[in-house]
């Protein structure tokens, strides 16, 4: 029986040893936060837990200093076990509440507003966590409105691309058909040309020939003209007609 008392008083003297380390970590890293030493305060909380894996105190305000270095993922994480591990509702809802603010900041809207309907389910009467709920849902509004344009503005985009490349594509069918058009003219002109080309053409008489074949033409004629004067002259002789 003393023996026990012993090893029972051994074990009590051990978790206060613990527990004060522990209080004395989240003392000074509480310190260091008010000086906005977050980082130094974030080592300093993780040394209290390490004495004391459940201290809510440690847990929670190691959470709070790695959101105040921006580091959101890991805030959030650090939220959501104490959320899910605390049977405090008060705890639970402040939990819920830090999640929330974690989650919006990373634009993560629709888990922000699950965090704080799930802090409101634990403490209703949070005016600060009602007000962050709705900004969380006007900017999801702003959002989706803003993601409509987007899409409605990059449909409108492709129809007119699609209209401008179908207007470029009948150009240039229509300026291919003009050019085919024009070579095809251009064969039929030369074909006629070659074709002409092997036709034997008129011989083309010089100034000289046309006036030497006139004066021929002439001399011709007034040859005949005196032939036929010649005729008048002599008279027609006719047949001397015997009386029997």
């Amino acid at each position: 029986m003393k023996q026990l008392i012993i090893i029972i008083y051994i074990v009590l003297q051990g978790s206060l040893v613990f527990a004060q380390k522990e209080k004395k970590y989240i003392h000074n890293g509480n310190k260091l936060y008010q000086q906005q030493k977050y980082a130094e305060a974030e080592a300093s909380y993780r040394q209290s837990v390490e004495k004391t894996k459940e201290s809510v105190a440690g847990n929670f305000n190691l959470g709070d200093a790695l959101y105040k270095q921006k580091k959101f993922e890991n805030a959030a994480q650090k939220f959501t076990e104490i959320a899910n591990t605390s049977g405090d509702k008060a705890v639970k809802a402040q939990a819920y509440h830090n999640l929330g603010n974690s989650l919006l900041e990373s634009k993560k809207l629709e888990e922000s507003i699950e965090a704080y309907k799930k802090s409101l389910m634990n403490n209703p009467k949070d005016d600060q966590t009602r007000y962050n709920l709705a900004y969380a849902q006007e900017k999801l509004k702003q959002q989706q409105q803003q993601d409509k344009k987007d899409k409605d503005k990059n449909k409108d985009k492709k129809d007119q691309d699609k209209k401008d490349q179908d207007k470029k594509d009948q150009d240039k069918k229509d300026q291919d058909k003009k050019d085919q058009d024009k070579k095809d003219q251009d064969k039929k002109d030369q074909d006629k040309k070659d074709q002409q080309g092997q036709q034997p053409q008129p011989d083309k008489l010089s100034k000289e020939d046309a006036e030497r074949m006139l004066e021929a033409l002439k001399n011709e004629e007034k040859n005949t003209q005196d032939k036929l004067k010649n005729k008048k002259a002599k008279g027609v002789k006719g047949r001397i007609v015997k009386d029997w």
